[in-house]
């Protein structure tokens, strides 16, 4: 079976926060093993030259390939990572080198996505490739992005946010979700469940935001239970009360109640709720569907259970969610 490849470039510059560099490679080296269709990322790390880049850990990385070197290629994802200064007072500075930005804006015009990640938006600023968008960025520079760029609606709320083809990540860590996110976006949530699996952490949809998600992905010690789990989600619309879970799973009321506190820190009900709600988070971000619709399809019943499970679940209403959440590209 053929290799897909899709060409993923970071950008290297002097200062660059490591964890930007190296999380993104391993969460794409595993697509390769996750994938059914064998689909391949080459990720490669592009500099202005050859040289070493010491980043703002002080530990030194060799870059792959040069700026000038990758403009006979064509490039699918560009990802853009940050730098910052902190000054006497422990205040934190975005950096924004010209020649970065000259050379990030330069990649961009043939790069069928451009993402950065936490700081690296005020580099996508400097660019004028986040005018009139939607961005998010790591929280302790987002007003001085906002002030800085007004044309850019900034939001230090989502941990990354879509706008078309640019996406923006919030912090150093968020370069691992905005990872598992392109994967999803490419391969389907299937492969990026499996790969959010393997890294031990949990999948966060392409949906713009993810502060609200609800620990799904919590693993089991118990394959009854991990079974379980999964017939939740592929019953999201059924009843699902205790009784029919602990049929299901061939044991008794108690003792499933006892199992899903132990290992997932919560009850049957309470998981049931969790999972109706997510499921119903993803369809108001990306369709178009009536609360009642969403409510029958998730197994709410009524709007009104919908509504009390969001202002239980998440402090808000399904309305407010989807005004706020609702996908750029749906």
């Amino acid at each position: 079976m053929s290799t897909v490849s899709r060409l993923i470039v970071i950008v290297l510059f002097d200062g660059v926060d490591l964890l930007d560099v190296t999380g993104p490679p391993e969460v794409f080296s595993l697509a390769r093993r996750e994938s059914e269709e064998a689909a391949g990322y080459e990720v490669v790390l592009a500099a202005e030259t050859m040289d070493p880049v010491t980043t703002g850990a002080g530990v030194r990385v060799l870059p792959d390939t040069t700026f000038d070197d990758l403009s006979a290629r064509s490039i699918d994802t560009l990802i853009v990572p940050g730098a910052v200064e902190v000054d006497h007072r422990r205040r934190v500075h975005p950096l924004t080198d010209p020649g970065v930005v000259a050379r990030v804006k330069q990649l961009a015009g043939r790069t069928r996505r451009v993402t950065s990640v936490c700081v690296g938006a005020h580099i996508l600023a400097a660019a004028g490739l986040l005018d009139g968008k939607r961005a998010t960025t790591h929280w302790s520079t987002a007003q001085q992005l906002a002030d800085d760029y007004p044309a850019v609606e900034v939001d230090a709320d989502p941990i990354f946010i879509r706008q078309g083809d640019v996406w923006t990540g919030a912090g150093i860590s968020a370069c691992l979700d905005l990872s598992l996110a392109l994967i999803a976006d490419d391969l389907g949530e299937g492969v990026a469940l499996n790969i959010a699996r393997q890294l031990v952490m949990y999948l966060k949809r392409p949906s713009g935001q993810s502060q609200f998600s609800v620990p799904l992905e919590r693993v089991s010690m118990t394959r009854r239970i991990e079974d379980l789990r999964h017939h939740i989600l592929r019953n999201i619309g059924e009843p699902l009360t205790l009784a029919d879970l602990a049929a299901h799973a061939h044991i008794g009321d108690r003792q499933l109640t006892r199992i899903f506190k132990a290992e997932l820190g919560m009850t049957p009900h309470a998981y049931v709720e969790s999972a109706r709600v997510e499921v119903a988070r993803g369809r108001l971000e990306s369709t178009d569907a009536t609360l009642e619709r969403v409510a029958a399809s998730c197994g709410f019943g009524t709007v009104d259970t919908l509504v009390r499970a969001f202002r239980r679940r998440l402090d808000t209403t399904p309305t407010e969610y989807r005004r706020r959440f609702r996908t750029g590209g749906a």
